[in-house]
């Protein structure tokens, strides 16, 4: 007999598909009673950012470049400043992470937040109509690679994967930057 991982993912990732596609119609129910609920542990509140700061775009059809360069710096500001928390918070162990740490658990709970956010605030700046590609492409790849620093954290990555990725966002970063630059605006 042999073993084969495609079943085995296969049948753990469409397990939890049939159990909501046979839930009985009744867990909908809006009107149905609420379960009993549990006493409430005490949990420390963490702010997490919902989404990036609102940017508004000129209406100048010219203005794609500094409008879409804009909105990229408001969200590099924004995973800049959050991710540093939990850069600092698991800075000098080389690649272990002690994610239960109640310092790196809160600081990777809104680094994460952040990402997520930014990432996608950075895809919209990328489509900002009449952008040249120049300018779009480095987004983009910001975009996926903040996306993969995320997932990375996600997972509890070690400290070698955080930081190289880390180390090809602010790459991306500075593409970005350039291109900005020689395109008449700035991030």
């Amino acid at each position: 007999m042999t073993f084969h991982w495609s079943r085995v993912l296969g049948v753990a990732l469409s397990a939890p598909l049939a159990a909501c596609i046979a839930a009985p119609a009744g867990w909908a129910d809006p009107v149905a009673d609420p379960p009993p609920t549990l006493p409430a542990a005490p949990v420390d509140v963490v702010a997490v950012p919902e989404s990036a700061p609102e940017f508004v775009a000129s209406e100048d059809p010219g203005s794609a470049v500094p409008d879409a360069c804009r909105q990229f710096g408001v969200a590099l500001n924004l995973a800049a400043t959050k991710y540093e928390d939990f850069a600092y918070a698991i800075a000098g162990n080389g690649n272990d992470v002690n994610y239960l740490d109640p310092n790196v658990v809160q600081t990777s709970t809104i680094g994460r937040a952040a990402l997520r956010t930014a990432a996608g605030a950075a895809m919209d700046a990328s489509r900002t109509p009449g952008l040249p590609p120049q300018v779009a492409d480095p987004m983009q790849s910001w975009s996926v690679r903040a996306t993969k620093l995320l997932l990375i954290m996600t997972v509890h990555g070690g400290g070698d994967s955080l930081n190289a990725t880390a180390t090809d966002l602010n790459t991306d970063a500075q593409n970005v930057q350039m291109a900005c630059a020689l395109n008449g605006s700035h991030t």
